[in-house]
């Protein structure tokens, strides 16, 4: 009987701690079936990967990945990126896997100077919003009027400025090569951000310049929604603000030539 299904190989057998209806458990398994599968592709050598945790709800990613995994000090997952790609060599797979509070706030001079160095490295950015693993206080990302525990009565721009748009920002930088936006709120956003991470993935391999891939991410839990309302909330408010899509891919701008 031919296999149909079977899991991951790049995932471990530890069961996630993640709240019910959080999104990082599909984004990881997204993560770890594209890794597969450029393995069994020849894309990637078995054995040559190596992932970067980061400060936040994803801080156990290293127990999850069945891959070399460092854990970074909160917001540095590009700088040791950085380092072990540079150390490894273009024949080694160098991912971190960071939320909005790690990448877009203590971190942001990270992944600035890593896009505008045009390191080989890919960035899983999981966007939901707000601080999670902190106990739901007002990220970067949080939207105008958003309540939080440090905005009860919602983010005030003129106080707070605007939400950070990350993507639209790092695409506009020299030294980034492939920039997009994706969530897995549906089927169709689940197969759109695996292809990405999977093309992110391909793109270092063959010696590309930095990639991010964005994905837009739920937080039920510090929400105060359940987690379908938190999908429906993400559909109506993160992605008119947050639009999904292509910001930056310079072999596709070259290929149209």
């Amino acid at each position: 009987m031919s296999v149909v299904f079977e899991k991951t190989k790049l995932l471990t057998d530890k069961t996630f701690h993640y709240c019910p209806g959080c999104n990082h458990g599909i984004i990881h398994r997204l993560v770890a079936e594209s890794i597969d599968e450029l393995i069994k592709e020849g894309v990637i050598e078995e054995g040559k990967v190596i992932g970067v945790a980061p400060v936040g709800c994803s801080v156990f990613a290293y127990d999850y990945f069945n891959c070399d995994m460092y854990e970074a000090a909160h917001g540095r997952a590009p700088a040791c990126a950085t380092g072990a790609k540079r150390v490894v060599g273009d024949n080694t797979l160098v991912f971190t896997y960071q939320g909005d509070g790690d990448l877009a706030s203590i971190g942001t001079a990270e992944i600035v100077h890593a896009a505008h160095r045009g390191e080989h490295i890919t960035t899983i950015f999981v966007n939901n919003a707000i601080y999670g693993m902190t106990g739901g206080q007002m990220a970067p990302t949080t939207l105008v009027g958003q309540k939080t525990t440090t905005s009860p009565k919602g983010r005030d721009e003129a106080w707070c400025g605007a939400p950070i748009r990350i993507s639209e920002m790092l695409a506009t930088i020299p030294g980034s090569y492939y920039i997009e936006r994706c969530a897995v709120n549906n089927n169709m956003n689940i197969n759109k951000t695996k292809r990405a991470i999977k093309k992110a993935f391909t793109y270092q391999m063959q010696g590309k310049g930095f990639c991010l891939i964005e994905v837009l991410s739920t937080c039920p839990t510090n929400w105060g929604l359940s987690p379908i309302e938190a999908m429906k909330w993400l559909e109506e408010n993160m992605i008119p603000y947050y639009p999904l899509g292509v910001y930056k891919d310079i072999y596709a701008k070259e290929e149209e030539k």
